[in-house]
């Protein structure tokens, strides 16, 4: 297989003789983000058809959940790359539709095995996010998520979350320490049920006459701090190169 085009071959000679005429060397799509060594490109299903299709197969040997492997039409792919003088090397991905009935912004996920464990999962959860602020909407992952990607996505909600808390927790008159699960979507782009599923899960949100209260008590708040594990790869919002796509009807699922 040639980990540029994802072209399958049977045999060493024939992908050999591939290399030899000089393919491209990053995904068939538009760079929308590089930060040093780190480059994400954006393709489209329906433009890159057999690229998209090979790249959901490749997915399909490290994901139990995977079946889409066909109608990669109606989804926009972002794939991370590492880059050096020999070309862009993949390190992962992950895919969203075009139009979401749902509000989803991330469809499926994966970090190929030699790069798990560098943080490179957070930064494309992250990524994901900072597109649905580009696009001023709340986003949230394709349900049901899988054993893995519920741990991911559970230990970022925690971290962004709980940072930010820590921040009001830490301001110096009173009205600066009030928050609402409301302007912490507005904030993170986070929907409020996944704030408040988080929240309860943290045993952080409390129900007093009739209302409920965000616990931010200091102790409470870095001991979960320091069980979410570390920050991961950061994503530099500023050298996003994006425009939210227009899209028609038909895309939607």
């Amino acid at each position: 297989m040639c980990e540029f085009s994802l072209s399958f071959y049977k045999s060493q000679a024939e992908l050999e003789r591939h290399l030899r005429k000089g393919p491209m060397r990053h995904p068939p799509g538009d760079e929308i983000y590089r930060n040093g060594d780190l480059s994400v490109f954006e393709v489209d299903g329906e433009k890159a058809k057999v690229w998209c299709q090979n790249l959901c197969y490749l997915a399909k040997m490290f994901l139990d959940h995977k079946y889409l492997y066909y109608d990669v039409d109606p989804f926009l792919f972002y794939v991370i790359c590492e880059h050096d003088d020999q070309g862009f090397h993949m390190v992962g991905y992950f895919s969203k539709e075009k139009e979401s009935a749902s509000g989803y912004n991330l469809a499926c996920i994966l970090t190929l095995p030699q790069h798990q464990r560098k943080g490179y999962g957070k930064f494309i959860i992250s990524l994901s996010y900072e597109l649905s602020i580009i696009e001023g909407k709340k986003g949230s992952p394709e349900k049901p998520l899988s054993d893995l990607g519920r741990v991911s996505y559970e230990s970022f909600w925690a971290r962004r979350l709980l940072l930010i808390l820590r921040d009001i927790r830490n301001q110096p008159r009173a009205e600066q320490r009030t928050v609402s699960i409301r302007s912490l979507s507005d904030r993170t782009s986070f929907t409020t049920d996944d704030i408040k599923n988080t929240l309860d899960r943290l045993q952080m949100l409390q129900y007093v006459q009739g209302q409920y209260y965000i616990n931010v008590n200091p102790k409470i708040v870095d001991y979960h701090l320091l069980r979410c594990g570390g920050e991961g790869v950061p994503v530099d919002a500023s050298k996003i190169h994006w425009t939210p796509h227009t899209h028609v009807a038909k895309w939607l699922r």
